[in-house]
């Protein structure tokens, strides 16, 4: 391939011709970058180095280009309707906080220090004053931070709280129920319990074969329990109601029915609801009835890619993989 040589008559150096299908000081064609960051979407960096006879850093860097050219194929983020949560990156309670566009069901930002209001407002300040105003709804967990960030950057955004998190707070509450139990009883009574958290926990639907057989026998010998279990079930309608006071009915006769029940963890949840009331009662307005289950399997997917990249410390790798997970291949 012949390649031109030329003076350039602005600096007086001697520069070549620029070939559009080279990238940036390298020696592969993007051509061949898009294959390389293809095939990172599916397998780990060492498995793609292994078949490409690559140096393993020469397939990372591949990969980064690849997922930048595809962010900035995607564009700036405008959402209207966004969910926000946080995953942890490192042990020792060191969080960061994913931003999701709800309608077009991809994360658009990755980032922050930790899960803090100031850390929730440099979301705001990527996205811009006019882009955050735009905001009509924005889902999230019952953490303050999120909360009061969104209130004051977001003003026009209305809060839901996402129902995933609402309903993990019961599922807490059956547990300590069961922990309860298991320290009240002694003996047979007390065999019945044991080993049957996963399926007190679970959604009937989905247990099988001996799982379901033993949850029957353990709701049969155990009346606290029973009642526990069936309200943790019922709960779950309040999501179906498209009238807040019909939402309000179900939930004061679901409490109703918690008196004389000795269901202390059940009281403190009925107290948890009663006071972010506001951002659960938003999902019957029609604008509001969003896809609540992307976050949680946004969530999962991130959970993947952290055990595939295992022992990458470059946060902005991570950063990468997640923002560009649910983006089309190039």
């Amino acid at each position: 391939m012949e390649i031109r040589r030329v003076d350039c008559r602005r600096c007086g150096a001697v520069k070549r011709e620029r070939l559009e299908d080279l990238l940036e000081n390298a020696l592969h064609t993007k051509r061949y970058a898009r294959h390389v960051g293809r095939q990172c979407r599916t397998q780990s960096i060492a498995d793609v180095a292994r078949s490409e006879r690559l140096d393993w850093h020469t397939v990372k860097r591949l990969e980064m280009q690849y997922m930048q050219e595809q962010l900035e194929r995607a564009g700036k983020p405008r959402p209207a309707v966004i969910g926000i949560d946080e995953i942890s990156v490192r042990k020792g309670h060191e969080y960061r906080i994913v931003v999701s566009d709800l309608e077009r069901r991809r994360p658009i930002w990755f980032g922050g220090d930790d899960r803090s209001e100031a850390s929730m407002d440099q979301f705001y300040e990527f996205l811009g004053e006019k882009q955050a105003n735009r905001i009509r709804l924005a889902v999230m967990d019952m953490w303050k931070a999120f909360r009061k960030s969104t209130q004051t950057k977001a003003p026009s955004a209305a809060i839901l709280f996402d129902k995933f998190h609402v309903l993990r707070h019961l599922s807490e509450a059956l547990d300590r129920v069961r922990k309860e139990e298991y320290a009240r009883l002694t003996g047979k009574q007390r065999a019945f319990i044991k080993g049957q958290k996963y399926a007190l926990l679970s959604h009937p639907q989905n247990l099988r074969g001996d799982a379901r057989k033993n949850l029957k026998l353990l709701l049969a010998a155990n009346k606290r329990l029973n009642t526990a279990y069936v309200l943790k079930e019922s709960f779950a309608q309040l999501w179906d109601y498209n009238s807040e006071a019909w939402a309000r009915k179900f939930f004061e006769n679901w409490r109703a029915q918690l008196k004389w029940q000795r269901l202390k963890p059940y009281e403190k949840f009925a107290e948890l609801i009663e006071r972010h009331w506001d951002g659960i009662a938003a999902y019957c307005q029609p604008e509001n009835k969003v896809a609540l289950g992307f976050v949680e399997g946004l969530n999962n997917k991130i959970r993947v890619l952290q055990r595939r990249a295992y022992g990458i410390r470059d946060e902005d790798y991570l950063k990468l993989k997640i923002l560009t997970c649910t983006l089309p291949a190039l």
